[in-house]
């Protein structure tokens, strides 16, 4: 039972890292709206965590998590390349260059 809970408590903890090299995920697009105030991810407060739900390209909900070094404007979308909830890069784009079937 103690051994559970401790597999458990790392597959909680350690998420990304985990999907990351979860040979069942597979990478995709995922499209987000900053729309959440970020949590600062170090102490000293240089970088910013986000965790926000988005849509792929077949309209369906993800959740991905990344940081960045500067706080990002509300209302910007991204376009996430995600694994999982891995995050491996984000780029900003324009509300025009959505999906036409995604809808914030």
């Amino acid at each position: 039972m103690v051994m559970l809970i401790i597999i458990v408590g790392t597959v909680l903890m350690y998420r990304e890292d985990l999907d990351r090299f979860n040979p069942f995920f597979t990478k995709e697009y995922v499209y987000v709206q900053i729309n959440e105030q970020p949590e600062p991810d170090e102490p000293d407060g240089k970088r910013f965590k986000y965790q926000l739900t988005g849509f792929n390209d077949e309209g369906k909900k993800r959740n991905v998590n990344f940081s960045t070094s500067s706080e990002l404007e509300q209302g910007t979308y991204l376009k996430v390349m995600a694994k999982g909830q891995y995050t491996e890069k984000w780029e900003k784009i324009e509300d025009d260059s959505l999906p036409k079937n995604i809808k914030f």
